[in-house]
């Protein structure tokens, strides 16, 4: 009956993190349904998401052994999941000539990190699930890795963006521009991560708010390199 149980809850887990996960997916590629990306990259792009995910775990235990800053930690942390989830996407499809195009990047890039957040958030639950906490304390005080899932996309989503602005400009820019985009995308991950470590229940909403403030202009800028992508 136990093995049936820890089953059950390993299956809820899963659920839990891969459907939000796989839902966003559905909504951001929809933004390039013109011409959509091939479908096994974008597959490939998602386990590596995954993938990445064991390789950032160590590297935090490592930061929060070595940094005693709460701040630091939480910098750090966002640090390591950012440029993991940009390297997974550079691995992949850096200099192989598949982006042809300035919205292909944050495709990709959301792609990734949504690989990423479904894992991240699937191990998230599953130790609560498997000490059999009951679903209403699950709720309460574990089920805000909700906003992670959004949280992911739009912060790797402009690592993309900068990398799509800066598609047809020099490399200097290009540099230049991924570095701008790796600094707001960390610096945003920095900042929900504290807000949401550090408010109560009734500034929870508000965080959620300003996430979906910078998600809205997420959506504007990918629309702008939509027509960039049709301007060449």
């Amino acid at each position: 009956m136990a093995f049936l149980i820890e089953h059950k809850n390993l299956l809820i887990a899963i659920l839990a993190g891969f459907v939000p996960a796989l839902t966003w997916l559905w909504f951001w590629l929809k933004e390039d349904e013109e011409k959509p990306e091939p479908k096994v990259l974008l597959f490939m792009c998602f386990i590596l998401g995954m993938i990445a995910v064991i390789f950032v775990l160590p590297i935090e235990q490592f930061l929060q052994s070595h940094i005693t800053s709460k701040m630091g930690q939480i910098i750090s942390w966002a640090s390591a999941e950012e440029i993991i989830k940009y390297l997974a996407v550079i691995i992949l499809i850096g200099k192989s000539g598949l982006i042809k195009e300035p919205i292909d990047w944050p495709i990709y890039m959301i792609t990734a990190s949504l690989g990423f957040a479904a894992l991240e958030n699937t191990l998230f639950l599953v130790k609560p699930l498997i000490l059999d906490h009951s679903t209403v304390s699950l709720l309460t005080s574990q089920l805000r890795f909700l906003g992670s899932t959004l949280l992911h996309a739009v912060s790797s989503g402009l690592i993309g963006i900068a990398l799509g602005l800066s598609f047809y400009m020099e490399e200097i820019s290009k540099r230049f521009y991924l570095l701008i985009g790796i600094i707001t995308a960390i610096t945003l991950h920095s900042a929900f991560n504290f807000f949401i470590m550090n408010t109560s229940g009734s500034d929870f909403l508000k965080v959620f708010g300003f996430l979906w403030v910078v998600t809205i202009i997420n959506m504007l800028l990918i629309e702008k390199l939509r027509r960039m992508s049709g301007e060449y």
